[in-house]
């Protein structure tokens, strides 16, 4: 659940029913469709709440300060990442092409 623990079912069916308004969906087409946001809003909060491994310490201790910045509660290190997890597909793709061209200068 998205809510926080200890949240009065009420208040959570009032908050989606909200988001129903706003989107003005009526029906079944709502239900189904404040569904697929539960679930999008529930993945974020997972990944957004997770620890992840630090690349200076190895310890699993970096978790999220403020959006794109992660810090190491081991080492305090800070570091520079995406908006809901540490590590963006975006970025992989910059690593390994860096490490790409720097193995074909090298040879």
């Amino acid at each position: 659940e998205v809510f926080a623990p200890g949240t009065p079912a009420e208040v959570r069916r009032a908050t989606w029913v909200s988001v129903q308004r706003r989107l003005e969906l009526s029906g079944s087409t709502a239900r189904v469709m404040v569904a697929v946001l539960r679930k999008q809003v529930k993945k974020i909060e997972v990944t957004r709440h997770a620890k992840y491994t630090c690349a200076f310490c190895g310890k699993d201790s970096v978790k999220r300060q403020a959006v794109g910045i992660w810090k190491c509660k081991s080492c305090r290190k800070v570091l520079a990442g995406g908006a809901w997890t540490m590590n963006t597909s975006a970025a992989a793709t910059v690593r390994s092409t860096i490490r790409r061209l720097r193995e074909m200068q090298e040879s």
